[in-house]
């Protein structure tokens, strides 16, 4: 065997094993889910009770087990449930209803699924007509997890209320962790192809198995990690056949179309990488485009469509309302907002310069928390400068492949760019994802930046400082990734110290 076979092969049997490691990890984090309270997250009690200021109050009897986390998981699991069991999107209603007095009812009383214990959540929505509950989040995805609770139902005769755990893990195990274990394979094949050292590519898995904050959100139902799995999953065709020097073919371009389509169901702002793909191909490849990577990204849009129609009446999402009566009912969490009563993270009012700040590299940063990312945005940067003539090819109607290496960096930089200025247009919504241990909105990202490390890692193989740099900015990564060792719905660490030395509070 010549030595650079056999260095392919160690390399191979080191994504084997790290793959093995990280998924096993993952599943962990799946099956030993458990909503844990902390006691330094609770107010003591004074002689007088708890008072009017407590920020929690400690629950007088034992909570309900349950391994749903936060209010965000709730909402969709509430809708899972009555999809399945009761045959509808409503997960509450209003009894004792006014339409004319809505906002400012004070003899009502809320009931349904997600006011019951344990599925409580302030993500949900109330229609000002009628006074029914629906989740906030959008419904596609909700639809998929209730036809696989279905099916577990049917089969093994599971009840959600019964059966949490296995009818939840098993879910879980199914959305967050066995894509990631193909998501592995494919970024360890993209690794082969274009890093050009051991330490290169093995940096850039090594950041990926651990790395980044998806491993943190393995145990709670959320649509980051299958819209980052999508993302990689549209790329791959494309990169795959850019690197072997041909066209992807038709089931490529098939590919690539459902599952952008997919990622923008998952994550609306991912609509920034469908355009951004798309674009190229319509100008370079318009017979490719219009007839098989249109229609495959229309699918799960018009799917979603659909189903927001058969939960709301609509196809416009329950978020274009956020400020409106839907949001801003009596007894809302979000009709505090502008009152005394507006209080935490979730009302933040910082000025847009901090806000950036802090989502780049302060204590929700992009970059402080995976310190890894500088390394990312260097090779990114010093890819895509070498894109620029490949763009103007594309728009020349140039032979060859429409995307490239260089080229696929430059987008990621522009669509990581559109997507920043998008977060920072939304005043409103300067929380930062609410309470959570990163900066989640930015996840669907994760993939693209992965593809960014193996030119910059490949610079730093050359000196043992370099190797050790890159090895330190890697282990700070990991340890933000695994210091909300119970619940990634927590502050990060950056943010907690910042509290704990009195620096900054929300």
């Amino acid at each position: 065997m010549s030595t650079v076979a056999a260095a392919s092969d160690l390399r191979r049997s080191a994504y084997l094993l790290l793959t093995a490691v990280a998924v096993a990890i993952m599943a962990a984090k799946v099956v030993g889910v458990e909503n844990v309270y902390e006691p330094s997250r609770y107010a003591p009690a004074t002689a007088a009770g708890y008072g009017t200021e407590k920020v929690r109050e400690w629950p007088k009897v034992r909570p309900e087990p349950t391994p749903m986390l936060s209010s965000n998981d709730r909402s969709r699991w509430a809708t899972v449930r009555a999809l399945v069991d009761e045959g509808t999107f409503v997960v509450g209603r209003r009894e004792n209803f006014r339409p004319d007095d809505f906002d400012r009812q004070k003899d009502y009383r809320d009931v349904g699924v997600i006011f019951e214990d344990g599925y409580q959540s302030l993500d949900k929505v109330m229609d000002p007509k009628t006074g029914l509950f629906y989740s906030s989040k959008p419904p596609l995805f909700t639809v998929a997890v209730a036809g696989e609770y279905w099916l577990l139902k049917k089969v093994f005769g599971w009840s959600i209320v019964a059966d949490r755990w296995p009818v939840m893990c098993t879910i879980l195990l199914t959305v967050n962790v066995l894509p990631f274990a193909f998501y592995l394979v494919m970024l360890g094949r993209l690794f082969e192809a274009t890093g050009r050292t051991d330490f290169g590519r093995l940096l850039a898995f090594a950041t990926a198995c651990f790395g980044t904050f998806l491993t943190t959100f393995a145990g709670t139902l959320n649509n980051h990690l299958p819209a980052a799995y999508c993302i990689l999953f549209a790329a791959y065709p494309l990169l795959k056949a850019a690197l072997a020097g041909r066209e992807p073919g038709a089931w490529g371009y098939v590919g690539c179309g459902f599952f952008a389509g997919l990622a923008t169901t998952l994550d609306l702002p991912a609509a920034a990488f469908l355009a951004a793909v798309g674009l190229p191909l319509l100008v370079a490849r318009p017979r490719q485009a219009v007839f098989f990577f249109l229609p495959a990204a229309l699918l799960p849009i018009g799917a979603l469509l659909a189903c927001n129609h058969a939960a709301l009446g609509s196809v416009v999402p329950a978020y274009s309302e956020f400020g409106g009566p839907w949001y801003n009912y009596s007894g809302s969490h979000w009709a505090k907002r502008g009152t005394p009563l507006a209080k935490g993270i979730d009302f933040n009012d910082e000025p847009t310069s901090r806000y950036a700040f802090h989502l780049l590299f302060g204590h929700h940063g992009w970059f402080s928390l995976t310190l890894v990312w500088l390394l990312a945005l260097a090779g990114l940067l010093t890819l895509g400068v070498r894109g620029v003539p490949d763009l103007r090819k594309v728009f020349a109607g140039g032979k060859g492949p429409v995307w490239t290496p260089p080229l696929f960096a430059a987008m990621t930089l522009v669509v990581s760019a559109v997507l920043f200025a998008f977060y920072l247009s939304r005043t409103a919504s300067y929380n930062y994802g609410g309470n959570t241990s990163g900066p989640r909105w930015l996840f669907w990202l994760t993939p693209l930046w992965l593809l960014g490390l193996p030119a910059a890692a490949d610079k730093l193989a050359a000196s043992r400082a370099g190797r050790a740099f890159a090895a330190v900015l890697l282990g700070f990564a990991v340890m933000s990734v695994f210091y909300p060792a119970w619940n990634p719905w927590r502050s990060p660490w950056i943010l907690q110290l910042l509290e704990f030395k009195g620096v900054l509070h929300y």
